[in-house]
């Protein structure tokens, strides 16, 4: 691409640093200032509307790599090994007079109710399911109740969406009111990890071999030097693809594809639109999933996700945890994990014995990890738990501790 060094034009030529020029506006007068036939019902067409988003703040943890250059244009080879926030901040601040974009070289993790609270509306495009989450429990803590009534000033929006090649998805999110991330957690798969023994000598299936190259080979042969594997470069992926079917030939196992390549080792302009509608109440927002697929032609559809009544993360309620209690704690661990409605990922457990506080298990911190990994082997009544015990759950999915109630059964 192209290094661009002078500063560049705006609004079809101007390159006045002031704030405001003829014809700034023309675009977003188009959808504040006159009806439509997709317009809400309660909109009134109005000079007075608001005129866009003026202070940004964007959270990325990232640095930009060669191969973040080809599909985007915030980016120059001069920034490769910068901050993706900071050269993004730095290109929009420049670009937009009037516009504020604050960068913040770090992961969302980070912050806390605090910093959360000031947004008005956030708009997502991560990686990970478990970011996701997190930031889908984080907005719904923020959340007030009055005598059960949630107060509607306390809903910060969350417009979450990402794609993966030919494909990406879109949705809304108010917290408290439509379905959650949690609500819908069964659209995202659980992630398989493989048995290091299977990929390394008994490989069965196509993900094996592919695994194999990723895991063992390219650390082992390092075919492009120190550089670590990138799902998003095309080099990479076609070296792991050429290893796993290599590798698949010598066990007799079809079918590794390029595709099955990429979603093994990689395992967002509609979502800036819908903060434009949603903030502006011009025209009526998504509601609330939009799925796009233009691998074999176009596809797009749209429907309504419901709201689980019993969801882990915004429905309120302690969830139900039916085992008998002759049952390990390891049964409950596994459960938490692989249950496709709750996919926790290191499930920390603790409850209330005799009015003090008992950690069962925790896998973060590696002395606990050790004082509490023989209580996976003991049964629920040798831990002293009974029937309608409440069990506190942390995990890093969300900034929430989750409440579950045991109900024994025969």
């Amino acid at each position: 691409m192209a290094d661009a060094e002078e500063p560049m034009a705006v609004d079809g030529g101007h390159s006045d640093i002031s704030c405001e020029w003829d014809g700034r506006w023309n675009h977003v007068k188009k959808f504040l200032e006159r009806p439509g036939p997709f317009t809400h019902p309660d909109f009134e067409p109005s000079v007075e509307a608001l005129s866009g988003f003026r202070l940004i703040h964007v959270v990325d943890m990232d640095t930009i790599d060669v191969s973040n250059l080809n599909r985007q244009f915030l980016f120059r080879p001069k920034d490769v090994g910068r901050p993706k926030a900071d050269v993004a901040a730095e290109f929009i601040n420049n670009r937009v007079p009037g516009c504020e974009v604050v960068p913040h070289f770090k992961k969302i993790q980070d912050y806390d109710e605090s910093f959360y609270r000031q947004f008005h509306i956030i708009v997502c495009g991560l990686d990970s399911v478990i970011a996701r989450r997190w930031m889908n429990g984080m907005l719904i803590s923020l959340l007030s109740y009055e005598d059960g009534v949630l107060d509607p000033s306390s809903i910060i929006p969350l417009i979450d969406g990402g794609t993966e090649g030919f494909k990406g998805n879109a949705r809304v999110i108010l917290p408290g009111m439509t379905a959650c991330i949690d609500c819908t957690l069964e659209l995202y798969p659980p992630q398989i990890n493989f048995p290091m023994c299977t990929i390394a000598s008994m490989p069965r299936l196509p993900e094996h071999c592919i695994e194999y190259a990723r895991v063992l080979q390219w650390p082992k042969e390092k075919p492009f030097g120190e550089t670590s594997l990138d799902g998003d470069n095309p080099q990479h992926i076609q070296w792991v693809f050429a290893q796993a079917q290599e590798r698949a030939a010598e066990f007799k196992i079809t079918g590794v594809t390029y595709r099955l390549t990429q979603g093994v080792v990689k395992s967002h302009s509609r979502h800036v639109i819908d903060a434009f509608f949603f903030l502006h109440s011009a025209y009526i927002p998504l509601n609330n999933y939009m799925v796009f697929n233009d691998v074999d032609g176009l596809y797009t559809y749209t429907f309504e996700a419901e709201r689980k009544d019993n969801c882990s993360a915004c429905s309120q309620v302690p969830q139900d945890l039916q085992f008998p209690s002759s049952a390990k704690l390891q049964e409950v661990l596994e459960y938490l994990t692989e249950n496709s409605s709750l996919q926790m990922k290191s499930p920390a457990i603790t409850t209330t014995l005799e009015g003090k506080n008992k950690t069962l298990y925790l896998q973060s911190v590696k002395s606990i990890e050790e004082r509490t990994r023989p209580n996976l082997c003991k049964t629920l009544k040798e831990l002293g738990l009974s029937d309608g015990q409440e069990l506190a759950v942390a995990d890093v999915t969300t900034p929430q501790t989750v409440l579950f109630k045991l109900n024994f059964t025969a």
